[in-house]
């Protein structure tokens, strides 16, 4: 059973469709639009895949813990969490952001609700359920952001390694149930999200010279690593944060 956050487009869709192809009992579709959530979750149920559409914000505890009551009534169990709702919550991003002495604190909120806040609203309900059956998994998608710092970026860097700190003390705290808990790294991935910052041809050559592969990511790449954790091959890694970035940068 595996519920992925932001499933209802990009990578979340990618990751939620590959979890289902590769034997998920059931897949839970979360996004803040519902109607994205039940799209997806159809193409899923039209393929013979057992899948359900939840609807919540996952900056919402009380959201985030009336999903997970649903999940519960209807399938008795979950044994993986794939947090992947991020950026600024939904909607595009901006191609450009002003630096962060020039933001308002409010301007904070929405990149540390989503990205730090968020992550801890889905673990804390999921975290019992997990530990029922020594074979738990909570996945968490990070950025490159996070680990190098990206200039106009600030405070979704900090939220990110702040989501990544937050991952590893998890994974010391849930190891003695059996349950892993990593991170997936990610660099730039042709999303939605990122269309508006894609738009312009001269800006993507600029950026993809960063990388050791001269591409941009593509959801596709992210799903096969979520499954690879997500499995019996991920069952004694934990505390890790696998990253998925073309070269963009390496660790350390």
């Amino acid at each position: 059973m595996v519920l992925v956050t932001g499933a209802g487009q990009g990578v979340g869709r990618a990751i939620a469709t590959a979890m289902a192809e590769g034997g998920a009992r059931a897949v839970v579709v979360n996004d803040f639009f519902q109607e994205r959530a039940e799209a997806v979750a159809a193409e899923l149920s039209a393929r013979g895949l057992e899948a359900m559409a939840a609807q919540a914000d996952v900056t919402s505890p009380t959201s985030v813990d009336a999903m997970m009551a649903a999940v519960r009534a209807r399938y008795g169990a979950l044994h993986v969490l794939v947090n992947n709702a991020g950026n600024a919550g939904p909607g595009l991003i901006p191609a450009e952001l002003p630096k962060f002495w020039e933001m308002d604190p409010a301007d904070w909120q929405p990149w540390l609700a989503t990205n730090l806040i968020g992550v801890m609203n889905c673990c804390r309900p999921a975290a019992p359920l997990l530990m029922q059956h020594d074979q738990g998994r909570i996945i968490t998608v990070i950025s490159d952001a996070a680990r190098v710092g990206e200039p106009g970026y600030a405070v979704y860097s900090g939220a990110k390694a702040g989501a990544a700190g937050f991952m590893r003390a998890m994974a010391k705290e849930m190891g003695r149930y059996m349950t892993t808990v990593n991170c997936i790294s990610l660099a730039s991935i042709e999303t939605p999200g990122l269309a508006e910052r894609n738009s312009d041809p001269e800006r993507v050559k600029k950026k993809l010279a960063r990388y050791v592969i001269r591409r941009q990511g593509k959801p596709s790449d992210v799903a096969g690593a979520a499954v690879f954790l997500a499995s019996e091959a991920g069952a004694w890694i934990t505390g890790q944060t696998l990253s998925v970035n073309g070269g963009y940068a390496f660790n350390l």
